[in-house]
């Protein structure tokens, strides 16, 4: 299986540990992008096989990158503290899977595993 994921989180400590975690576990990490701008950038070399989604970065809601996985089918999951994020970043986020902020490593790596293959 091809194992790529985009990682969209704009606190740097975060983002790094959710780098080095995935990349431990066999994942090749696209990303971090700290904007929806270098996400978008990263999106237009790459199309991952799921990405992970923080719902507000710097330069606003994460809304149109889901936006563009979507039209590309590419499955994303969310990382945040929210319990409904689709109140944040939009009505696109409503179905998405949650693994909260915190992230716990196993629910993480279940989740995306999931979502790649659905």
């Amino acid at each position: 299986m091809h194992k790529t994921v985009l990682i969209v989180e704009d606190e740097f400590l975060i983002a790094m540990d959710l780098k080095l975690l995935l990349e431990r576990r066999g994942w090749r990490v696209l990303g971090p992008a700290a904007t929806v701008e270098e996400a978008l950038e990263l999106l237009g070399d790459e199309l991952p096989a799921v990405a992970l989604l923080d719902v507000t970065l710097r330069d606003g809601g994460v809304t149109l990158v889901a936006e563009v996985l979507n039209a590309q089918s590419v499955p994303f999951v969310v990382a945040s503290a929210y319990s409904k994020p689709e109140l944040l970043g939009g009505e696109i986020l409503a179905g998405a899977p949650n693994v909260g902020k915190p992230t716990e490593e196993r629910r993480l790596l279940a989740v995306l595993e999931k979502a790649v293959r659905s």
